[in-house]
């Protein structure tokens, strides 16, 4: 009898995203391995922060799972696109280029960022998850308006 063969990185990452597009964050965590190298490229000294507290590193299945949550909590619901332009994998890694579309809940104001993610996969899971996006778009539509 043979073991059947893991899960091919190019599998996992597109399932990720399919699950991604359907927003359960329990079921996006589910690929994520219990322990990870989660990051995001923003300055440290705004991570965190109250109107964006998706906004940080992370590193287990369950911080993905908030992620996922407090990404939903902090945007319009329906108002959400993401346009991926490019996959490339390369072995355990995989890098997805392209530019997220949102609108910001608490302010109303709708953004684009274009984003780099780079992933590793292995024994079927996500064991490392590095964003690299435009946070000065994010943090404009989530800004107080200057004018009140």
């Amino acid at each position: 009898m043979t073991t059947p063969a893991p899960a091919t990185t190019r599998a996992v990452l597109e399932d990720l995203l399919r699950r991604i597009g359907e927003g359960d964050p329990e079921k996006i965590a589910e690929l994520y391995a219990e322990h990870g190298d989660w990051k995001l490229d923003w300055p440290e000294a705004e991570h965190g922060r109250p109107a964006t507290p998706w906004i940080r590193h992370r590193s287990s299945r369950a911080d993905a799972a908030a992620h996922y949550r407090e990404i939903a909590e902090h945007h319009v619901p329906g108002a959400a696109d993401t346009r991926i332009e490019r996959i490339l994998v390369d072995g355990d890694d995989a890098i997805v280029l392209g530019e997220i579309r949102q609108t910001a809940r608490t302010t109303g104001r709708p953004y684009r960022a274009r984003f780099a993610l780079h992933l590793t996969v292995e024994d079927g899971l996500v064991t490392r998850h590095h964003v690299y996006e435009d946070s000065l778009a994010v943090a404009q539509a989530f800004a107080p308006d200057p004018t009140h």
